[in-house]
This record gives C-alpha cells, structure tokens and sequence, in this order.
C-alpha cells in the first residue's frame, strides 16, 4: 500500500485500486502551503470526527471527487446541509463491506463538534481491511484499553496514531497502542502543527525504538509504501 502524508492528521492511503483519504484538513495548515487541494483524488473520504481540524477541505474535495464521505451520522447531516449527499453513515462498533475492503468503526477517546460548535457524533478511529492488508487509524483518542480488541478486527500491517499529546496520546502512550494493536509500523500524525502539539521527533522515534517498534514521520506531501 501507498501512504501520502498532507499534514496534520491527513493522509492518503491507496489500496485495492481505490483512494481513501483521511481527515482532510491542509489549506488552513500553515506547514501543508506546497500541498495543491485542488489535485487531490480521492474516491472515499474518513472522518474520524468533526472537529475542524480534521474536517476543514472535506467538502470541497468530495464535491470535486464526488467521494464517498465515511462518517458519523451526525456528520452526515452536516454534509447534506453542505450540499454533498454521497455520504455513508456508520457509528461506533459497526462493520460496513466495501469495493476496497471492510471498514469497523472502533472506539477513540476524545470529543466531537461541529464547526458552528453543535454535536458532532461519536469520535472513532477504524480498522481497514483490504487484500493488500489491514491496518488501524486511531483518530483523536487517548490511549484506552478498547485498543486491546483490535487485533479481533485484523492483522494490523501498519497503525495511523497521533504523537503530539496535550489533545491526543503523546508518543509514549501511542508506542503502548502500538504494542496492543499488535503491530510494528507506525506513522505518527497530529504533531507539530501548532505550538500545543510541538514534538521532539528524535524522543518521539525513541519511544517507539524502545518497543521495537518503527515510527515513520513522513514529510508533508511525500509518499511512503507500507
């Protein structure tokens, strides 16, 4: 599989001949100014929650790809309101097939609100599965003991945490989900991008040696196989 960091917690992973891109939030992210929104493709879209952060060019590029949004109902309505009706709604525990593969929505520990600060749904992360492998993307969480569980879900390939602590699990935390989700690949996101989530990349990548574990920081715009 093909991994394509855009910032923050946005990344682009291609597997089974289709795009699935996450959380996109890039033009109001000052380090993401070399990514062109416009030139993105993407044939499903996941939001793990509604925070803006992590919802900010969701419209805008499912519009211009008439993707698929994978997402809370209540984000669900919020897109219809937006004008973008290809929406597929799904909540905590559910398991849904797909051309690509099956997608579980799992638990993440964190809150949810809509950009005009109304209800946003439950925050989830997901278990990806697809013939050229599984693999978990937390969301915003903290580290929570649901995270044991996944390996029911899936041979876990590769893990999507975020490191950047104060709003989600730091790197010691996420090198621990890393261990109970049963993988050794991870790629860090929510780092960096403002002053409360500033990481020492070289401790951060330690954490994760220490475990065994490899923590890959892809720059933004490059593409990693996995």
């Amino acid at each position: 599989m093909k991994l394509t960091y855009y910032g923050h917690s946005c990344f682009l992973v291609e597997t089974a001949g289709k795009k699935l891109l996450f959380d996109p939030f890039i033009r109001y992210n000052e380090l993401a100014a070399s990514v062109d929104v416009a030139s993105i493709k993407a044939d499903y879209i996941l939001l793990s929650h509604a925070h803006q952060d992590h919802v900010a060019d969701a419209v805008e590029i499912a519009k211009a790809n008439n993707a698929t949004v994978i997402c809370a109902y209540e984000l669900m309505a919020w897109l219809n309101q937006q004008g973008h009706d290809n929406v597929h709604p799904m909540n905590t525990g559910g398991q849904r097939q797909f051309d690509f593969g099956t997608v579980k929505c799992v638990v993440a520990h964190h809150s949810s609100s809509l950009p005009d600060g109304s209800y946003g749904g439950n925050p989830m992360g997901f278990v990806i599965n697809s013939p050229e492998g599984d693999f978990y993307y937390s969301g915003d969480t903290a580290l929570t003991m649901d995270m044991q569980l996944i390996p029911l879900w899936g041979k876990i390939k590769f893990a999507v945490l975020p490191i950047g602590d104060n709003f989600t699990m730091g790197a010691s935390d996420a090198a621990i989900a890393a261990e109970w989700v049963k993988t050794t690949q991870v790629v860090g996101v929510h780092y960096d991008t403002f002053g409360y989530i500033v990481v020492d990349k070289a401790a951060a990548t330690q954490a994760f040696a220490s475990k065994n574990i490899t923590l890959t920081l892809p720059a933004i715009g490059e593409t990693i196989e996995l």
